[in-house]
Parts: C-alpha cells; structure tokens; sequence
C-alpha cells in the first residue's frame, strides 16, 4: 500500500504541472487586453495600465514571455503564494472566504446525493422491475434531460418566489438553511446518476454466482445483501462519488450564480468573464489539487470495500 501511495503522488505531482501548465496556456493564449477587460466600459489611464503591465509581465510577449510568466508564477505557488487578481486582492484570501460557503453547499448536495440517491438505488436494485424500481427510472430520467441552467432558475421562482418555503438568493453570508436548496439542486444530476449507477451495480450482483453460492449455504437475505452485495456494489459508487466530489466543490458556476453564492464557482465565473488571468489559473490549480486528492482517496477505499483488491 506505500508503495502505491507514493507512486500516486509521483503521479499528482506531474498530473498538477501539466493540468496547470495546459490551462495557463488557455487562459492567456487568446487573452485579449485583461486590463479594459477588467474595468469595463471606463477608460485606464496610462499610469495604471502601466502599472498592471509591469506587475503582471504583461509587456513579455511570444513563447519566451509565456513560460517566463508561468515559472514565476510557480515559484509564487511553490512558496504557498497564489498571487493576486488584477483587481488587486490576494486570491488566498478569495479563496478563504469562498472555500466555506462552497464546502457547505457541496456536502448539502453530497448529503442529498448519498441519502436519497444511493439508498433508493440499493432499493431499486433490489426490487428490480416493481413500481418503485420503474417509478425511480422514470424520475431520474427526467431529471438528467433539464440542465442545471433550467433546473437552478426552474426551483428558485417555484420554491423561493411563487412557494416562499426557501430564500430565493443566498446573500452575501448564507446559513445552511439559504443553501438548502441550491444545495438540492446542485445534488439533483448526481443524485439521479448514483441512483441509476447503484441500481444497476446492485442488480448485477444479485444474479452473480457468489449469491447463489450464499444462498446455497443457508445465509438470510439480509445478510447477503448487507455484508456481500453492498460491498461489491458499491465500487463503482465510491469511484463516481469521488470524482463527483471535485465537481461539487468546485462550486457550480450555473447554481452558485443563479442564487448568487460567492463561492469558488461564482469567482471562477467572474474572473473568466473579466479575462483576470491571474485569479482563475489560481482557482483552477487549487481545484486541481481537490480532484487528485479525491481520486486518491477513492482508490484507497477500493481495498477497504473488496478485501481481493491488493496494491503490491
């Protein structure tokens, strides 16, 4: 098991260098002028733009000027400094006071997710073609055909607008309970895919030989399911979860948006639209690192499900 540690973080560390090597090159490859970007319709005056150019090495151009940038800014990271937005503020601090609100929202929409999602799919799967098994089929499809960007808007007029039951914007310092249902939202697609993936894992190993060896033995049904076909099962739902788990924290952009969260999504969104290089190459490489640790931590858990899974 060290042995495969290591090696996965030899692993991550390449995997991060070239992640933020590849969206460094993206974000300023076809950058147009960051600094009018950033203050929209107003005029810069020559003293600020040169500023900006100097702070940012804006005036290094071509190939030599892109990994010279780059490598500064590695130097920055690897000294723990993510730098700052052309706005000015350290993206540290932007990041510490999005990290929170974006954490609640994606264990809300976690929660939902492993609650309502895995265990109607454990249900499904055992009850495989009754009325609730096609009921949960047909809900789940429904829900993957809306997108977010029709679902987020869809829930906030009904349930916060028309239905007062939720706040319908999140605000500026939200409580768990303005989260609520962005959190439900965020939580829907995954909800409906780990319900549609546990159903069909768990399906599958109800007609595994396995089972009926176990059968043969004389164990309970209860038994069976609880201690051999949950453990199976739930291989490919820990691998889903994981990944979605990176997905979640990074913030939504459409859900965090729509009820005006400022989170990790929200700020990536704003620094995409205002071309602030700096700002969403930081997020991005810490995203990064949430993403590798997920999937890290999801092949760990492989062992601990399927004692025959062995890392030499």
């Amino acid at each position: 098991m060290f042995r495969f540690v290591l090696r996965r973080l030899l692993q991550m560390v390449l995997a991060f260098f070239g992640t933020t090597l590849i969206v460094y090159a993206l974000m300023f490859a076809g950058q147009g002028d960051p600094i009018q970007a950033l203050a929209g319709e107003r005029p810069v005056t020559p003293a600020q733009r040169a500023y900006l150019t100097e702070k940012f090495h804006l005036d290094r151009t071509g190939i030599g000027g892109f990994f010279y940038r780059y490598l500064d800014y590695l130097k920055n990271l690897l000294q723990g400094d993510l730098g700052q937005s052309l706005t000015g503020r350290s993206i540290g601090d932007i990041l510490a006071a999005a990290w929170p609100v974006t954490v609640k929202l994606a264990v809300i929409a976690m929660a939902v997710t492993i609650l309502f999602g895995v265990t109607a799919g454990v249900l499904a799967g055992i009850r495989r073609a009754s009325l609730f098994d096609n009921a949960t089929l047909v809900l789940t499809l429904l829900v993957l055909g809306i997108p977010t960007i029709v679902l987020a808007p869809l829930a906030q007029y009904l349930l916060g607008v028309r239905w007062p039951i939720f706040p319908p914007t999140a605000g500026a310092d939200p409580d768990l309970w303005a989260l609520l249902l962005p959190g439900i939202v965020l939580g829907s697609l995954s909800l409906a895919t780990a319900l549609r993936l546990t159903r069909t894992s768990v399906a599958e190993n109800l007609r595994a030989d396995y089972v009926r060896t176990a059968r043969s033995k004389g164990l309970v049904r209860r038994r069976i399911i609880g201690v051999h076909v949950l453990r199976n099962s739930l291989i490919p739902v820990i691998t889903f979860l994981g990944v979605e788990l990176g997905n979640l924290m990074s913030g939504a952009i459409i859900t965090e948006g729509v009820f005006n969260i400022p989170g990790v999504g929200f700020n990536l969104f704003r620094g995409i639209r205002t071309e602030d290089g700096p700002l969403v190459v930081g997020i991005v490489s810490v995203l990064v690192v949430v993403y590798l640790v997920a999937n890290l931590v999801v092949d760990v858990l492989y062992a601990v499900l399927d004692p025959r899974i062995r890392y030499e």
